[in-house]
C-alpha cells in the first residue's frame, strides 16, 4: 500500500486594509489658493497597505 502524501498547509488569509477597506485607494483632499481651500477630492494610493489592499500581518 502506498503511503499518501499530505498537502503543505496553507497560509493564513490576508486581512483587509482598516483606511482604505481593501481596495488600495483613499479619499484626498485637493486645495487651492495660498489659504488652502478645499475644492474637491480625488483618489489617492493607500500608505497604510501601498496599494495592495492587505493588512501587513504582524
Amino acid at each position: 500500500m502506498a503511503a499518501k502524501k499530505k498537502s503543505p498547509p496553507r497560509p493564513p488569509a490576508a486581512k483587509r486594509c482598516e483606511p482604505c477597506k481593501g481596495t488600495g485607494e483613499v479619499a484626498v483632499s485637493v486645495q487651492v489658493g495660498r489659504k488652502r481651500r478645499v475644492v474637491g477630492q480625488q483618489n489617492g494610493l493607500c500608505l497604510t497597505c501601498f496599494g495592495t489592499g492587505e493588512a501587513a500581518i504582524d
